[in-house]
């Protein structure tokens, strides 16, 4: 085991900077224990960790274990927003300067891995979030690895792009995932290793965007979590739209109309995003919530 403290020079959130790379409940990479510790496991350029993270006094304190253990703990800042730059960023209406209020502590890391940010995202494409989080679910259960050190039960770490590749058809129909998204991620993960070299959130963007299969909305959603880029907005998100025009004109928008209100936020779209949600706020239901489809049985 290898341990870090760390002490941030601002208001620090950690279960909202960590909080983007939870995939549901369950899920096998990410785990908040009773003692408020949270895990998370990662394949590193070094070989597979697992990371704990808790707080005390103002202290962060990581412990790591695995071969990648070194690369997790020099990269732990970073992963809770070290390098997240809010200069530029002015809250304009009173429900975002609210919400900054409330939320002080929130930072946009950056983990640098791509390929365990990508798979998650093909697998939630034009779907509900529960049918992709039980093929992630499946998938790491049945392919990745355990989780290094006293890890909790039943942790696992996302496998290797060559295994990504040679899944078999069968399997990803019983995770639940149709062919689109397993040639999505398969051929990604023929690229994996200049998707991963990538040096800037527009280089990997445009490399993201050659690949069949992937666009803005799955473009952006690598890209925040990568390299914290606080104006990667999911153009193409099924709610967001919805819920910044409610939040901030009272009325449903587009993404054209999203676009719109977030000019004022440019270079920091996804920060005001983010703030938006957390203030709870989200238009009225007008029918039943889509239910999880199960390619399984089909």
């Amino acid at each position: 085991m290898r341990e870090r403290s760390w002490v941030p020079d601002g208001p620090l959130d950690v279960g909202l900077a960590l909080a983007p790379h939870k995939r549901g409940g369950g899920d096998p990479a990410w785990r908040q224990t009773p003692d408020g510790a949270i895990w998370r496991t990662c394949r590193t350029p070094r070989g597979i960790a697992t990371l704990r993270v808790s707080v005390a006094g103002g202290q962060v304190r990581g412990q790591a274990w695995g071969p990648g253990a070194e690369w997790m703990l020099d990269g732990l800042p970073a992963l809770l927003g070290a390098d997240d730059d809010v200069s530029g960023f002015e809250a304009r209406h009173e429900i975002l300067r609210e919400a900054v209020r409330r939320h002080a502590g929130l930072r946009i890391g950056r983990t640098g891995r791509v390929m365990e940010a990508l798979v998650p995202a093909v697998l939630e494409q034009k779907v509900v979030g529960q049918e992709a989080w039980r093929a992630w679910r499946w998938l790491l259960g049945r392919y990745g690895e355990p989780a290094p050190g006293p890890a909790p039960e039943g942790m696992r770490v996302a496998p290797e792009p060559s295994v990504w590749r040679e899944i078999p058809a069968w399997h990803w129909h019983r995770s639940g995932a149709e062919t689109v998204r397993a040639k999505t991620i398969a051929t990604a993960a023929w690229h994996a290793a200049k998707l991963e070299a990538a040096a800037t959130s527009e280089e990997l963007d445009r490399l993201l965007r050659a690949l069949p299969g992937i666009g803005v909305w799955t473009s952006a959603e690598v890209r925040q979590r990568v390299f914290g880029d606080p104006d990667a907005i999911s153009v193409g998100d099924f709610h967001l739209a919805k819920i910044v025009g409610y939040a901030l004109t009272g009325e449903k928008t587009d993404d054209p109309g999203m676009l719109r209100l977030l000019e004022p936020y440019l270079g920091h779209r996804h920060r005001a995003g983010l703030f938006i949600t957390l203030t709870g706020r989200r238009p009225p239901a007008r029918g039943p919530r889509m239910a999880a489809r199960d390619y399984r049985s089909f």
